[in-house]
């Protein structure tokens, strides 16, 4: 189990950085805490990226972030972010009929995904080009 770097012992930077992330989240996140304790410089990048790609406004809006990430820590297998980000997406918006959508339509194109590779099929269908 990771260490974690916990509020109340936070200084400088780590500090700075957590008090971003409770204004953001409420709270801090275990994930942000175990950055900190191994390296605060990478804890305040992937806080700036996070920042930047998943909360600032974009043409994506913030519940299609989340169940991107959230499609895409099921794939990976990381039970801590697809919790984290069902979550998330039930916050800013996702119903649990979507969530449950947004399952079965992964657990469908694992197995698609499987079937093509295995068999080698061919691609007959490309995106156009603008």
């Amino acid at each position: 189990m990771s260490d974690l770097l916990h509020e109340e012992h936070a200084t400088g930077k780590v500090k700075e950085v957590y008090e971003d992330i409770q204004k953001a989240f409420g709270m801090v996140p275990n994930f942000f805490k175990a950055q900190a304790a191994v390296d605060p410089n990478w804890l305040e990048l992937n806080w700036l990226r996070e920042k930047q790609i998943m909360i600032a406004d974009s043409s994506l809006d913030r519940k299609s972030k989340e169940i991107i990430a959230l499609v895409v820590s099921m794939v990976n297998g990381c039970e801590y972010c697809s919790l984290a980000h069902e979550s998330m997406a039930r916050m800013v918006g996702a119903s649990k009929d979507e969530i449950n959508e947004v399952k079965k339509v992964v657990e469908l194109f694992c197995s698609f995904n499987s079937i093509a590779d295995s068999l080698k099929v061919p691609c007959d269908i490309m995106p156009p080009t603008e």
